[in-house]
């Protein structure tokens, strides 16, 4: 599931309110919180059969490594999920949406 319009919502959030941002751990919460809500609001005025679940991984940028993984199993055939990695000089941002079709006329997520 990569439409271009996710990818849009997501990196336009980030590069036009945190380019410039330095990693606050005390402002984290915030920012995860402000940014799966703005995802789950684009993803709703897409009009799409699907539920939607999203998850946001924050980290400061020190040079140590990082690895994630996604699955999505419900019905492989129909669901899927994208990840969207954003980052600056201090931060590292991941965004995973899983789309789970709720409707028998809805078009398989590729992702």
């Amino acid at each position: 599931m990569r439409p271009p319009s996710l990818n849009d919502l997501f990196l336009s959030e980030m590069d036009g309110d945190h380019a410039d941002t330095v990693y606050n751990r005390k402002k984290v919460m915030d920012w995860s919180n402000s940014l799966v809500a703005s995802v789950l609001t684009g993803l709703q005025n897409l009009n799409k059969p699907f539920k939607y679940a999203v998850t946001c991984l924050i980290m400061q940028k020190t040079g140590a490594g990082l690895t994630t993984a996604a699955a999505c199993l419900w019905d492989p055939s129909m669901d899927g999920y994208c990840t969207v990695l954003w980052e600056n000089s201090t931060i590292y941002c991941i965004v995973t949406v899983y789309g789970a079709a709720i409707s028998p006329s809805a078009v398989k997520l590729d992702h």
